[in-house]
């Protein structure tokens, strides 16, 4: 071999030598990035695979009376959940278990649903699942890959339908809800608020959830729990306390009567500070829990008698007699009266105005009356004058002004935006420019016509009446900071002569069955017409009259007369000042009664009634 050929072999031996170095090097680096550069996240990927994470549900605040008596807090319950490898593994799973937990093939399909967006948590089947169901599931465990039972905490709500409209219920999210995104920190099966301050709270109330990881084989089966890894622990939400009374609430709900529909808020006038609030019918909160039936659900939200719906908030009405207070500040404050002005024309039972006849409630009529004592009787015809005095834009714009157009503004969803003209193009836009006339002014004075309220902002505007300088903070239901109060713009003179009109309404007039010797009250009844059926009695008062600490206002469809329900009310109000040892006062047309501890009797479905709205001029009574 010459000098040149072992010089080629050398090269190319060289060459293959660098080549291997080489090969060995990035093998060598590859190695080094994998084992220990990258370690971290390859071991990451094999946990996932091997460990899977279970949330824990983070129990929800506490919901307390203003005392600090729980009216929301929560107990263990059982959840029946699914790890599953694969959608064919957890259909499968799903199939067999369907017996037991009574699926069907929709639920099915959302269950599938669910698990194709978090496919590597577990798929909630049931919660507040019974002991006994939990039982049979652990026998079938080993067939059953997958299966994860833990405690969960429960909501329970120990006063029951007593304030079901104020706290409200929970619910499991929905698909649609977790699409939209507008539910911050919500996923798969998470709890939220659906009515009350349940939802009003929610974000507060609902706290933050923890996390604990179980070990899982090829096939998705639960192997054990890992207690090398670390568990996240849930935090509870914060506690919320209110301003209820929750002895006066149960107080309310025992004494509102059996098997009628109507509403009752009772209310601090100088804080805002609901004590209570009622609607009945009502319902049971703790009916939602682990979720309802379908079929049960459509019975009560499809029920004649609605009892979803807080007729304290949601419910509009003609505001009636109790209206006649604004009608009278109006013309005080301009000047068109005073507290003795006499009406040219006495009330015989009517006035004629054009071709219509406009009735007053008592047939006999109330002869010649001042100003007071034409709101101490009720008398329809008086303020039918006075409202012609008024003049419609007048009455329309100090409406608007003293807020009857507006929402109170309590921290409670679902409060309906009440019914009342801003100016008479409203009129020309429903009628036509020359399509009314002025019976609508007729109307509106004595709290009927283009005019619905609900309850509260009825309570809300007998509250300023209440307080020195006729102004009153909104409505709520937990204090948070001091808000800005509204007033009727009323001067105190006008205010205190508005305030003796109403003594003397409990004293001899219209409220007189309801007055209690030890407690000076004042307060205003009324009738609303009602074209569907029997009419509503209002009744709205406050107490003691010197100082009022309680504004008190009821609305109780049906009623006929308003003059029935102030016993009612009257009740409540000397509950609250006067103790258990106060005075009760009966009405036998409703029915009151007066139970001793006892939950509140379940009430019938009654007829359909259509909240009234109406349009033409109506007699009112009180």
């Amino acid at each position: 071999m010459t000098w040149h050929d072992r010089h080629r072999v050398m090269r190319r031996a060289t060459a293959g030598r660098t080549l291997v170095l080489g090969i060995f090097g990035i093998l060598t680096l590859v190695f080094f990035r994998v084992q220990v550069i990258n370690s971290s996240r390859y071991q990451l990927q094999s946990e996932e695979n091997r460990l899977r994470p279970v949330p824990l549900r983070a129990p929800r605040g506490l919901i307390t009376d203003r005392d600090g008596e729980v009216l929301v807090d929560n107990v263990p319950g059982y959840t029946i959940a699914v790890l599953a490898s694969d959608a064919d593994s957890l259909r499968a799973t799903l199939d067999r278990v369907a017996n037991i937990l009574r699926l069907d093939s929709t639920r099915i399909d959302e269950l599938m649903r669910r698990y194709r967006r978090a496919r590597y948590e577990p798929v909630v089947i049931e919660r507040n699942v019974p002991f006994e169901l939990v039982s049979v599931l652990e026998e079938w465990r080993v067939l059953i890959p997958g299966l994860v039972v833990q405690t969960e905490p429960k909501r329970r709500y120990p006063y029951a339908d007593t304030l079901a409209h104020v706290i409200g219920y929970v619910a499991e999210i929905t698909e649609a809800e977790l699409n939209s995104g507008l539910i911050p920190g919500a996923r798969n099966g998470t709890l939220i608020g659906r009515y009350g301050l349940e939802n009003q709270y929610d974000l507060a109330l609902r706290g933050q959830d923890g996390v604990r990881f179980v070990e899982v084989d090829a096939l998705g089966r639960t192997v054990s729990e890992s207690p090398g890894q670390s568990t996240l622990e849930a935090q509870q939400g914060d506690t919320i306390r209110t301003t209820l009374d929750v002895d006066l609430q149960r107080y309310v709900a025992q004494t509102f009567p059996v098997g009628r529909r109507g509403a009752l808020v009772a209310m601090d006038p100088r804080t805002g500070d609901v004590l209570a609030m009622y609607s009945a019918p009502t319902f049971d909160p703790n009916a939602f829990v682990g979720g309802m039936d379908t079929q049960d659900w459509r019975m009560l939200s499809q029920a004649d008698d609605k009892p979803l719906f807080n007729r304290a908030i949601q419910g509009l009405y003609p505001p009636a007699s109790p209206w006649k207070l604004m009608v009278a500040g109006s013309a005080l404050r301009r000047g068109l009266v005073t507290p003795e002005t006499h009406m040219e024309i006495p009330c015989r039972g009517g006035l004629q105005f054009g071709n219509r006849y406009f009735r007053c409630w008592r047939e006999r009529g109330h002869g010649d009356l001042t100003l007071r004592e034409a709101i101490q009787f009720s008398c329809d015809v008086y303020f039918y004058q006075l409202g012609l005095r008024l003049e419609l834009e007048t009455l329309l714009q100090d409406g608007t002004q003293m807020g009857f157009s507006e929402l109170t503004g309590i921290d409670l969803p679902g409060e309906v935006q009440p019914v009342y003209p801003a100016s008479t193009d409203y009129f020309d836009r429903k009628y036509g420019p020359r399509g009314w006339t002025q019976a609508v002014t007729l109307n509106l004075a004595i709290g009927q016509g283009e005019n619905s309220q609900t309850l509260l902002g009825m309570v809300r505007f007998y509250a300023m009446l209440a307080n020195a300088g006729g102004a009153a903070p909104p409505p709520r239901l937990v204090a948070t900071g001091a808000p800005a109060s509204r007033s009727l713009g009323l001067g105190e003179r006008h205010l205190a002569e508005l305030r003796r009109s109403l003594l003397a309404v409990v004293e001899e007039g219209t409220a007189a069955r309801s007055r209690i010797a030890e407690l000076r009250m004042a307060g205003k009844t009324g009738t609303a017409q009602n074209p569907h059926g029997p009419s509503h009695g209002w009744f709205i008062g406050f107490a003691p009259w010197e100082d009022p600490q309680i504004v008190v206002g009821a609305i109780v469809e049906f009623a006929e007369h308003g003059s029935d329900v102030a016993p009612l009310v009257a009740n409540v109000m000397g509950r609250h000042l006067m103790g258990e040892d106060a005075p009760t006062i009966r009405s036998g047309n409703l029915d009151l009664v007066v139970p001793a501890d006892s939950a509140p009797a379940p009430l019938p479905i009654l007829p359909d009634s259509t909240l009234l709205r109406s349009s033409t001029p109506r007699r009112t009574r009180t």
